[in-house]
């Protein structure tokens, strides 16, 4: 996913630009830091005090001119008007976030009034097309019949969860001003992996076949994740 988000900021601003990002729902930091690294002036909004906790001890151990580039606020992704003025950013991240919102149009609508005109919205949500994928997979065949018509789910932390769904996701950011730039799927290959299961050796070629399948059809659209890029009007 890495991989795909910088395609796309690397097609869309100029090279060297420092970019305003923010992430909501930023979890343990990993794109913010990621991002703070590049270069980039970069906002991590999260609520859950753990995870702003350990985000907040790996920043302490970055060098002072990555510390100086990021800022971490504890708080709620659906009070991003709270902290901050419309078009701010150039840069919004939300990944991993809608599953747990049962209704995300007005969190989706808040992130793209974020953005400066020409910005990206990057989203990583639960491919709502392809639940039955895993369960399928594994032989759970109730599992997997349940799955084609709904779009709630159960994940690995045993909380009960909602997909999204491609069509769906489209007219939304077209309603918001962000409209679908480029989508790509994440976790094609690999969803089906045992928890705790080790890296691999030969890693690089695994990670270049997930890449590959997540820009390719039919492959894409059968992913656990889908990665969607739009971009303000």
């Amino acid at each position: 996913m890495a991989r795909q988000l910088d395609e796309q900021i690397v097609g869309r601003f100029p090279v060297g630009r420092r970019l305003r990002v923010l992430d909501v729902g930023m979890g343990q930091g990993t794109q913010a830091l990621r991002l703070a690294r590049a270069g980039h002036q970069v906002t991590g909004l999260e609520k859950d005090s753990t995870m702003v906790a350990v985000a907040r001890e790996s920043l302490a151990g970055e060098p002072e001119g990555i510390r100086e580039r990021m800022r971490i606020i504890e708080g709620d992704g659906r009070d991003t008007g709270v902290h901050f003025l419309p078009g701010s950013f150039d840069v919004v991240l939300c990944h991993g976030v809608l599953m747990y919102v049962e209704e995300p149009d007005p969190l989706l609508a808040g992130l793209a009034r974020m953005l400066a005109p020409g910005g990206l919205l990057s989203l990583l949500v639960r491919n709502g097309d392809a639940l039955a994928f895993r369960p399928g997979l594994s032989g759970d065949w109730p599992e997997a019949l349940a799955a084609f018509d709904t779009v709630s789910y159960r994940n690995r932390l045993g909380l009960d969860v909602r997909a999204d769904r491609l069509k769906d996701l489209t007219s939304t950011l077209a309603g918001i001003g962000a409209p679908l730039h480029a989508w790509y799927g994440v976790r094609v290959f690999t969803d089906t992996a045992a928890d705790g299961a080790g890296i691999p050796a030969d890693v690089e070629t695994l990670l270049a076949v997930e890449e590959k399948a997540g820009r390719t059809d039919p492959y894409r659209g059968v992913a656990a994740l889908l990665h969607l890029c739009g971009v303000r009007g």
